[in-house]
């Protein structure tokens, strides 16, 4: 297989109105089976999403006040946020790079809506079939550095599951998934760079992953974990806060009630008592440990003077 990324020079500044599939076409020329990357932070200066003599701290305080965002972590002045879209950023993704200096780019408000809208547009300029890819950097747990990310996608296979395949020495796969789109986004970062102008990029090579015409696909948003699923909701500091808080607006991030034998083993292991397991009713001697400790794992707690009862959330 050969796989070629040209990312052109050339692109002038963005404006907000600018016909974005015209310049797309005009820089890349793309044809049938062509996944077209673009930054998001030329969407969003087409779309207007720049704010002019803005301070960036209130710019991603106002996004975080958004319904459905959230502080996932506060390290210092840095703050990884959960934002209403599911994507978890620093800044919420707001950027104040590569813009007028005293401006922020904000990200785009629906992405994978901007990626369908811009195919359908190099559809009409170009009258070719094309994938679309729109991208942001991200920092990864366990990771230095930052990669490019797909947060929005149109007409893309951007997930390739494994589960039920076999591989060449009969194994079956069981959550092997590549993210597709994600890839694709930080291959064609290699040739656009960060400091270079090179908005847009071009990658041949993967017709395989264009779908048909009048095909949209899933978008991006299928790569983003649902609330709950992520076993990484909280950043350290932030779960023991959270649970030792109990709010209940707090539980979604914790995930599902904690199956029984992992609260046996939690119990066991932070008071050093056993607890008794009836069914999903689990009692022990009461302690103030306890309610934070189940509140992490799903579960609640009744305490009286003489022993504590635990038993899951119903869902």
């Amino acid at each position: 297989m050969t796989l070629t990324i040209l990312a052109p020079d050339g692109v002038p500044e963005i404006r907000a109105g600018d016909d974005l599939a015209a310049l797309v076409v005009a820089a890349l020329a793309p044809v049938d089976g062509d996944i077209v990357v673009v930054t998001s932070k030329v969407v969003s200066k087409a779309e207007g999403r720049v704010v002019r003599g803005a301070d960036r701290a209130a710019a991603v305080a106002e996004e975080l006040a958004e319904p459905g965002a959230r502080l996932v972590a506060r390290r210092g002045p840095t703050l990884i946020v959960r934002t209403r879209l599911g994507l978890t950023m620093a800044a919420a993704g707001v950027d104040a790079s590569n813009v007028e200096r005293g401006s922020v780019v904000l990200l785009p408000l629906d992405p994978d809506g901007s990626a369908r809208a811009l195919r359908l547009a190099v559809a009409e300029h170009g009258g070719v079939n094309v994938g679309v890819v729109v991208t942001d950097t991200a920092g990864r747990a366990w990771r230095t550095g930052q990669t490019d990310i797909a947060i929005g996608a149109a007409g893309l296979l951007v997930l390739d599951d494994h589960l039920g395949r076999t591989d060449a020495h009969g194994n079956e796969l069981a959550v092997t998934a590549p993210a597709l789109a994600d890839e694709l986004a930080g291959a064609a970062e290699l040739a656009q760079g960060k400091l270079t102008a090179r908005p847009f990029a071009l990658v041949r090579g993967r017709a395989d992953l264009v779908l048909p015409v009048g095909e949209a696909g899933s978008g991006a948003a299928a790569l983003v974990r649902v609330e709950g699923e992520d076993l990484f909701g909280y950043g350290a500091r932030e779960a023991v806060v959270r649970a030792l808080a109990g709010d209940p607006a707090d539980r979604a991030p914790f995930g599902a009630p904690a199956p029984t034998e992992e609260v046996v083993e939690a119990v066991t292991r932070v008071l050093g008592v056993v607890p008794t397991v009836d069914g999903e009713r689990l009692t022990c001697p009461p302690d103030p440990r306890l309610a934070p400790l189940v509140f992490a794992l799903g579960w609640a707690v009744q305490e009286a003077a003489e022993k504590a009862v635990i038993q899951p959330l119903t869902p």
